[in-house]
């Protein structure tokens, strides 16, 4: 498996990352229209800070926008009545929040919330329903993301089911990882334990474990990624099933 810590969604997440205009801030998912067609959508895109924790949608709430993350990434969360919370779902700038919208939908599934903080570009719910009217560019590229999405999902209920902690917190890291700018990683005990579905000593032994192998350094919420190959021998199968099912499908590499 590819172990060089610059393959985070290489190429064409690379054309994602924070930029000076919206017109370079362009997401990989994006990146796949040809220039005339995302020359038609562009006025219609804005340019928003996502910042750590920000809620974008709420269970049974209308879709207003349609985001398209260029950098971070947005956690979709299950939200059982007592409170408690575990992620069945994460969007980077690999695709769009959220899906439900492809098939018609009008008001969230589930809770979205910025896991890291970053940017994205916004579009109004209506123009996007516009876009996607026939056997538009974006509508094919937006099906054949949500193909690659519901992969992901899908192995995620099997990794929660079936993988141990260490394994699914190695796999969340990578993820985060993949999705965050240089080595560090923002993430805290509380909401590690939330997308493992997860008590909170469970993740601060796991964690302290990773770092006395010296694969990882955790600090005040700051998980610094020190040994990415050891990071990557220590998780599931899982990351690397769904990443190969997003190069299949969408050209681009996502976990």
């Amino acid at each position: 498996m590819p172990t060089d810590i610059a393959y985070r969604l290489q190429e064409g997440l690379a054309m994602a990352a924070i930029a000076q205009s919206d017109r370079e801030c362009r997401n990989a998912l994006l990146a796949l229209l040809p220039d005339e067609d995302y020359e038609k959508l562009a006025p219609h895109l804005q340019r928003v800070p996502t910042p750590f924790n920000t809620v974008l949608f709420e269970r049974d709430k209308p879709i207003d926008y349609v985001y398209f993350p260029c950098s971070g990434a947005h956690s979709v969360l299950a939200v059982m009545q007592d409170g408690a919370m575990v992620e069945v779902g994460t969007v980077g700038n690999e695709g769009l929040s959220t899906v439900e919208i492809l098939i018609g939908g009008e008001v969230a599934t589930e809770r979205v919330v910025c896991q890291v903080p970053g940017e994205s570009l916004r579009m109004p719910a209506a123009r996007f329903r516009e876009a996607i009217a026939g056997d538009t560019a974006l509508r094919r590229v937006a099906l054949r993301y949500l193909q690659a999405y519901l992969s992901q999902v899908s192995q995620s209920v099997a990794c929660n089911r079936l993988h141990s902690i260490e394994e699914r917190f190695a796999r969340w890291l990578l993820m985060s990882h993949d999705r965050s700018p240089g080595y560090d990683v923002q993430l805290t005990q509380e909401y590690l334990a939330i997308m493992l579905g997860v008590h909170r000593p469970s993740v601060s032994l796991v964690a302290r474990t990773f770092q006395q192998a010296g694969i990882i350094k955790y600090s005040r919420g700051t998980i610094t990624v020190l040994d990415r190959p050891a990071l990557e021998d220590a998780c599931c199968e899982c990351y690397f099933v769904v990443r190969k099912q997003f190069e299949r499908t969408l050209g681009i590499s996502s976990s």
